[in-house]
């Protein structure tokens, strides 16, 4: 048999994960092919680029056991969707992020907690998505700001207070949007604009006086929505004409 065309249709070479070309007579799988269970260019192991791996898997799924141990990364990676469970344990280690990411989206969570330090901010990021609420909290000195952004979102709400300072925004803004309102107060002094204004979405309008003299325009203009009318007071002549419009507004309102 011929070894495998060098540039299938999509135009990308089909060649192995060592920039050889393929030849499908030295392939352990050639008899996939008499089935028509692979297809060189399209569904194939032994190729370098990842959807054609990825489809092989997929018309394939029971080879997957045999292939979590291949020299190729993407191999392994594609072979962990696939393969049984129980097989997958020993993958915790393996120097490639992909793999270990990809073992990450499907091990139970006794495996997890191995993983919540890894290396690769991406894995610790499938790590938090997947792990139980309840064990969050082990996570939360994470040194990347979009791992604890995750856990902001899927943390207890009665545990979000341990993220009140957190030293990213997008965090501080991710707990302001959660948090109990007893606790979303004491953000009404966040260094960030853009978590106040949050927090002047979601507090209730008798709490909104602690926002009234807010630096920032936005927020003092969310507040002059949403504040009761008889404590509208110096927005009524705030400098910004915005804020002055939507407080003279509610004023007229509350008149009629």
């Amino acid at each position: 048999m011929a070894p495998a065309p060098d540039t299938p249709s999509d135009g990308i070479p089909a060649v192995d994960w060592q920039g050889r070309a393929l030849d499908c007579d030295i392939c352990p799988q050639r008899e996939l092919r008499a089935a028509g269970r692979c297809e060189p260019g399209h569904a194939c192991v032994a190729d370098r680029y990842a959807k054609r791996i990825d489809r092989f898997f997929a018309w394939n799924p029971k080879v997957a056991d045999a292939c979590l141990d291949h020299p190729y990364f993407e191999v392994r990676a594609v072979a962990a969707k696939h393969a049984d469970l129980f097989l997958l344990p020993r993958l915790l280690g393996d120097p490639d992020e992909t793999v270990r990411w990809s073992v990450a989206q499907r091990l139970p969570q006794r495996y997890l907690l191995q993983l919540r330090d890894d290396p690769d901010r991406e894995v610790r990021i499938r790590v938090a998505a997947r792990m139980e609420p309840s064990s969050l909290k082990t996570m939360l000195d994470d040194p990347d700001y979009y791992v604890r952004t995750v856990i902001a979102r899927r943390l207890p709400p009665g545990l979000l207070r341990l993220l009140l300072r957190d030293p990213d925004r997008e965090v501080r803004a991710e707990v302001a949007r959660r948090i109990d309102a007893d606790s979303l107060r004491r953000m009404a002094d966040d260094a960030d604009p853009a978590v106040r204004l949050v927090v002047a979405q979601r507090l209730p309008a008798a709490q909104l006086p602690l926002l009234i003299d807010d630096p920032d325009w936005r927020i003092r203009y969310e507040v002059a929505q949403r504040i009761e009318p008889a404590r509208l007071g110096p927005l009524l002549e705030d400098e910004d004409a915005a804020v002055r419009e939507a407080a003279r507004a509610r004023s007229e309102d509350r008149v009629a």
